[in-house]
């Protein structure tokens, strides 16, 4: 082994980490905008290395080759950054966790790193498993986190099925957001992490982060924080204590629909009972190199460019969103046929002062439009139809502009029907329990003009006066797709 040659790229590697510090603590100077347009790529990046490319380009390559056996050896023991390998690095996904990292942590002086996944799903997998691990020298009992009962429907298989039934590990769950106290009864010395949507989805629940995590630590325990409805243009959990941030970054982040993704963020040093001071040191990292190295979990290069492109304009995007769904939220909330509108931005909701205090525009107040804090609520809401599950279904299947789909976070308005959609394989006493009721519709609003979402809301409705919705499915009128897929019915 020749170590004066391995020595020689590990200074190439300390002078390059010295200069991307000094850019990443330039960038974090920047306003929130900038940073989502910009990113860590940088322009001496695209002038020394790709060709000027205005864009970050998408490495669609499975390996990094190597110069000689040294620069081999120092990056494959970890002693110099590397793209080794696309399961578990590579330039254009690291373009992804760097702008995301850089996002969740701003308006703080944390230092945040950030690991993205093939899918929300899988980022909550890693967010939660290194904490699950049983301790050999702790045998005292069965070890349990405490977790929010209502969560998105594959949230609550994950934690039902894999976690509960497969690997005996307890799911403590929160039905009450708001009441610290049912939390902490739940907590006890096997108690491995809190968890909760915020808001969640659908049923737009909401709790006092500060306090809960806060709670939390006191216990010695981490607290996650499942944000994709709001993302950091509306709230950053790890700002306001938390340690890790879980992104389902196939939702509102990646808005044009062209991309799955997930995202784990984390802060350096965080809260753990569990004795593992490299994951508590840097989680994401840790997770990036060691455990999700080995399950591989990773995401591809183009999903996380596409994801990336749509960052760019994530504040404006979630504003106008937001103020779109208010807008819808009044109109359903008094019409004669919706029995209850759940919306965080109405004030009538029991939530809507908590949620007050957590969710805002960022920026708002360095903008021109505004001049001052606004809040803002999100693109989700759901509303209840009076007539129970045949009304729900009747103005669900009458809708011609907003798709019926389980997807959310979209630029074009989707609505579901969790009960038998994203919900259903919960069972319906558990739907109960988390109410989630047969009749009601999750609408996640679009970037479509407001007027023209009530008026498909409005025309769908109208079926329960005994009007008749005509739509025309291009199965029949064209000869389109879904011809091709269910067979020619002639």
């Amino acid at each position: 082994m020749n170590q004066s040659g391995i020595e020689f790229y590990r200074e190439a590697a300390r002078r390059s980490t010295r200069w991307h510090q000094d850019y990443l603590r330039e960038m974090k100077k920047c306003r929130f905008d900038t940073i989502a347009v910009h990113g860590v790529y940088s322009m001496q990046e695209a002038l020394d290395f790709n060709q000027g490319s205005l864009i970050e380009p998408v490495y669609m390559s499975t390996s990094q080759g190597y110069r000689d056996a040294d620069e081999m050896e120092a990056a494959l023991s970890y002693q110099v950054p590397t793209w080794c390998y696309s399961r578990i690095a590579n330039p254009s996904i690291y373009y992804l966790e760097g702008v995301l990292a850089l996002l969740e942590g701003y308006g703080s002086d944390l230092d945040v790193s950030c690991l993205a996944t093939a899918s929300g799903m899988a980022a909550i997998q890693t967010a939660v498993d290194p904490f699950l691990l049983p301790d050999p020298n702790d045998p005292s009992g069965p070890i349990n986190f405490v977790a929010a009962g209502q969560v998105y429907g594959g949230t609550f298989q994950q934690f039902a099925v894999r976690k509960e039934k497969e690997r005996n590990i307890s799911w403590r769950r929160v039905f009450k957001y708001s009441d610290l106290d049912e939390w902490e009864r739940l907590i006890d010395k096997n108690t491995r992490f809190l968890y909760g949507e915020l808001p969640s989805n659908p049923g737009q629940t909401f709790f006092d982060l500060k306090k809960l995590t806060e709670l939390a630590h006191s216990h010695g325990i981490p607290m996650i924080v499942d944000s994709t409805v709001a993302t950091p243009a509306l709230m950053r959990p790890l700002a306001l204590g938390a340690d890790i941030v879980v992104q389902s970054v196939s939702k509102t982040l990646c808005t044009s629909g062209f991309g799955i993704a997930g995202a784990v963020i984390s802060r350096k040093n965080l809260t753990s009972n569990v004795d593992n001071p490299e994951m508590k040191a840097d989680f994401a990292l840790y997770a990036k190199t060691l455990p999700n190295r080995d399950n591989g979990p990773n995401i591809s290069p183009m999903n996380a460019i596409l994801a990336l492109n749509d960052i760019r304009t994530l504040r404006s995007r979630v504003d106008m969103q937001s103020r779109s769904t208010l807008t819808v939220a009044k109109y359903l909330s008094s019409h004669k046929h919706v029995e209850q509108v759940d919306y965080l931005g109405l004030e009538a909701h029991p939530l809507h002062r908590l949620a007050s205090e957590y969710l805002w525009l960022v920026d708002a107040e360095h903008d021109e439009q505004y001049g001052q804090p606004v809040n803002r609520y999100g693109h989700l809401m759901s509303f209840r139809l009076k007539g129970g599950a045949r009304a729900a279904r009747e103005v669900f299947n009458a809708f011609s502009r907003i798709y019926r789909a389980t997807d959310l976070g979209r630029i074009k308005s989707v609505a579901t029907i969790p009960a038998i959609s994203t919900h259903s394989q919960q069972g319906e006493d558990a739907r109960k329990m988390a109410d989630v009721p047969p009749n009601l519709i999750r609408l996640c609003v679009g970037a479509e003009h407001p007027d023209d979402i009530i008026n498909d809301l409005d025309t769908a409705l109208s079926v329960l006066d005994g009007n008749k919705v005509i739509f025309t499915s291009p199965e029949f009128s064209a000869g389109g797709a879904s011809s091709a897929l269910l067979g020619n019915k002639e």
